[in-house]
């Protein structure tokens, strides 16, 4: 199904007529897209597209540059993607990491602002061209599984309700693409529509058609609790999937892992191995998604064009295989903006990906809040 653009979203900066820089930024963009399409590219042309990027942040992003001249890099310097020091996610909350004028972006992605007294990060997009490419692939590989389309209730808001928001763009697009002409948003102004969604779940169970139901992970505790009280259950046709993502985050009861997805189990009849859990962020373009090959469901992995270190967070020097130390990412989708990102995730290498703990405490903790302060300090924000 074609993806609706009335604001042309989707629009690239033309090149004719705009100089030398706006040609390398088309360059970019269509070799990013060509990069994206190809089956596992190796290490190689990754780090080539990787260092290219580089070049091109530290020529257009500034508060990136004089963090990076700080360090005593320059692209002349760095051999590897590996060596490209990361930002730390709450810089974007205090400067505007950009590579495009602001008044350029087609869209602004921002964080819930929910420390740093409210203060929100924000990702400004020249294009959606690559981060739709780089969600459409990697979704239909890890959450479709080979089906072209599906039956889908989305249990967040719209990208109306929420322009600004990374995960409604994320969720209208997956059901733009890959939903069914009977898919449909769940949630509008007075909350979810419970039944709306009982008719699909019984439309699915009675028709033996696959049905997704994606969303917020606290927005499905919420229609767990509901159906438990209305005392429903059904049981999702054979291919049926769930979709979870971005934790409970104090707006539904907090529930242990293993009790959620027994929980989606035994109300909607879909087993562990078909509910996925998403982990992305504001701060990049890509997703992760529970590797399949891995015996712990909280291994995750993704797609060719992004990889993932454990470092330590002050220095930037990856940890030994199997100790804990804080997630890095390359993301090579995430190219407006920087591609290489400190979190503030915790997590542990393992063959298959790595292995999410959640938030970084103690001493990984302090070493995300001085990172934080010695890159607001070199790019002149602090």
């Amino acid at each position: 199904m074609p993806i609706d653009d009335p604001l042309n979203l989707n629009r690239v900066m033309p090149a004719e007529g705009m100089g030398i820089a706006h040609m390398e930024y088309n360059a970019i963009v269509a070799d990013l897209l060509d990069f994206i399409a190809v089956d596992g590219p190796d290490e190689a042309a990754f780090n080539r597209m990787a260092l290219r990027l580089f070049a091109y942040q530290f020529e257009n992003n500034k508060p990136f540059a004089k963090f990076i001249r700080a360090r005593g890099k320059t692209p002349r310097t760095v051999q590897s993607w590996t060596d490209i020091p990361a930002v730390p996610i709450n810089a974007f909350k205090t400067l505007d990491l950009t590579c495009c004028p602001h008044g350029d972006a087609v869209a602004v992605f921002m964080t819930s602002g929910t420390t740093l007294g409210g203060l929100r990060g924000k990702s400004y997009h020249s294009t959606l061209k690559v981060y739709d490419a780089s969600m459409s692939r990697n979704f239909a590989k890890r959450f479709m599984v080979g089906r072209e389309q599906m039956d889908m209730g989305i249990l967040f808001p719209t990208t109306a309700m929420m322009p600004n928001s990374s995960l409604a763009h994320y969720l209208s697009l997956a059901v733009q693409t890959f939903g069914t002409s009977g898919s449909a948003h769940l949630i509008g102004d007075d909350g979810i529509d419970f039944e709306r969604l009982m008719a699909d779940l019984t439309r699915a169970e009675e028709t033996g058609q696959p049905y997704g139901l994606l969303g917020a992970s606290f927005s499905l505790v919420h229609v767990l609790d509901e159906l438990q009280r209305r005392g429903q259950t059904v049981r999702l046709p054979e291919g049926s999937r769930i979709l979870d993502t971005g934790g409970f985050k104090g707006q539904s009861r907090e529930l242990d892992l293993d009790e959620f997805y027994d929980a989606l189990y035994h109300t909607f009849g879909v087993p562990r191995s078909h509910c996925i859990n998403m982990y992305g962020m504001t701060e990049l373009s890509t997703q992760f998604y529970d590797d399949g090959n891995a015996v712990c469901p909280s291994v995750k992995s993704g797609p060719h064009w992004i990889r993932t270190r454990v470092v330590n967070p002050l220095t930037g020097v990856a940890v030994a295989k199997g100790k804990a130390g804080v997630l890095a990412h390359t993301d090579l989708a995430h190219f407006n903006i920087v591609t290489t990102i400190l979190t503030e995730d915790a997590g542990i290498e393992t063959d298959y990906g790595f292995l999410l703990l959640g938030r970084a405490t103690g001493a990984e903790a302090q070493g995300c809040s001085m990172a934080v302060d010695e890159f607001l300090k070199a790019a002149g924000a602090a």
